[in-house]
C-alpha cells in the first residue's frame, strides 16, 4: 500500500506538468481551431530560460531560494512569452486564411527551428541544476519498511498548478479578455464586426499558453534537475495527448489528461514495464477517443452554417 501511495504522488507530480504543457495546447486550438505544435519546444525553451535565469541571479549574489525562484519565474515567464508572440506572429498569422495543412507545416518548421537553435546555442549535453529545493514535506514508514515521501518540490509543483489552474479558469470565465477569446472561439468573423480585436486576442492566447509552458518548464527543471534541447518533443506530443484525452477546448478537461498521462505512465513503469508506458499512455488514449470521440470534458463540434 505505501508503494502505491508513493507511485500515486509521483504520477499526480507527473501529471501537473503534462496539465500546464496541455493548457496552452487546448487554449490556442480552442480559439484558432490549429494545433500548435511549436509548444512543446516552447516549453524546452522556457526550462533552459530558467536554468539561465537561475544560474545567472545566483552568480550575482541572490542566494535567498524564494527571492531567486520568483525572479526565475517571472523571468522565465516573460522571454518565453516574448517566444509565443514571435511563433504567432511569424508562423501563424500570415498562414491564418490559407489551407489548414499550411499553419500545421509551419508550426513542424519553427518546431524544428527552436530545438536546433537551442542546440546550437547551448550544445546536445544534458544540463545539470544542483538540488534547489531539497527535502520533504511529509514523511513516513510503513510496515514493511517503505519510506512514502512527498517532497518540497511535489508540493511546490502541484500547488503551483492548482493556482494557476484557477486563475486561468477564472480569466477565461470572467474578464473581459476571457470574452473575447470566446468570442473568438464561437465566431472569428462575427467577434470582430463587434468590435474585438481578433489579431490581438489570438497574440494574448500564444502569450498565455507560452507563459504556463515556461511555468511548466521550471517545475520540470526542478522536479528532475536536468534539461536538454530534445524534452520538448516528447512532453509536448504526451501533453498533447493529455488535451486530446481531456477534450480538447476544455481547460479542466487539459488538466484531468495530464493527471491521467501522469498517473497512467507512473503506474505501468512502477507494476509493469518502463520500456511501454508510453504504449500504455496511447493504447488507453484510443480507447477512450473510440467511445468518447470528443474526450472526457470535450464537446462535440458544431458546424456552423
Amino acid at each position: 500500500m505505501e508503494y502505491f501511495a508513493q507511485q500515486l504522488i509521483n504520477g499526480v507530480t507527473l501529471g501537473s506538468i503534462y496539465g500546464l504543457i496541455a493548457i496552452g495546447y487546448t487554449m490556442v486550438y480552442g480559439i484558432v481551431g490549429m494545433i500548435n505544435f511549436a509548444h512543446g519546444d516552447v516549453f524546452m525553451v522556457g526550462g533552459f530560460l530558467a536554468l539561465i535565469a537561475w544560474l545567472a541571479l545566483t552568480a550575482m549574489g541572490v542566494t535567498a531560494v524564494p527571492v531567486a525562484l520568483a525572479l526565475v519565474l517571472v523571468l522565465a515567464m516573460a522571454f518565453t512569452a516574448l517566444y509565443g508572440w514571435t511563433v504567432e506572429r511569424l508562423a501563424y498569422r500570415p498562414l491564418r486564411g490559407s489551407f489548414r495543412l499550411a499553419p500545421l507545416i509551419s508550426a513542424i518548421g519553427m518546431s524544428i527551428l527552436l530545438q536546433n537553435a537551442v542546440q546550437v546555442a547551448q550544445g546536445p549535453r544534458v544540463k545539470p541544476l544542483p538540488p534547489v529545493v531539497p527535502g520533504n514535506f511529509f514523511q513516513s514508514e510503513g510496515a514493511g519498511g517503505f519510506v512514502v515521501a512527498i517532497s518540497n518540490v511535489q508540493v511546490i509543483i502541484v500547488a503551483t498548478t492548482l493556482v494557476l489552474m484557477v486563475a486561468f479558469s477564472l480569466l477565461v470565465a470572467k474578464t473581459p479578455l476571457g470574452r473575447a477569446q470566446r468570442a473568438c472561439e464561437q465566431d472569428r468573423k462575427m467577434a470582430s464586426l463587434l468590435g474585438i480585436d481578433v489579431d490581438r486576442t489570438i497574440s494574448l492566447t500564444f502569450v498565455m499558453g507560452a507563459a504556463l509552458a515556461s511555468v511548466a518548464g521550471l517545475m520540470y527543471l526542478l522536479y528532475y534537475g536536468v534539461v536538454d534541447f530534445y524534452i520538448g518533443f516528447v512532453a509536448g506530443v504526451k501533453a498533447f495527448t493529455a488535451a486530446v484525452l481531456g477534450g480538447i477546448g476544455s481547460l479542466p478537461g487539459a488538466m484531468i489528461g495530464g493527471l491521467l498521462i501522469g498517473l497512467i505512465e507512473t503506474f505501468w513503469s512502477a507494476y509493469f514495464s518502463a520500456e511501454y508506458k508510453d504504449v500504455a499512455a496511447f493504447s488507453i488514449l484510443i480507447v477512450v477517443l473510440i467511445f468518447m470521440p470528443s474526450g472526457l470534458l470535450g464537446r462535440p463540434e458544431v458546424e456552423k452554417v
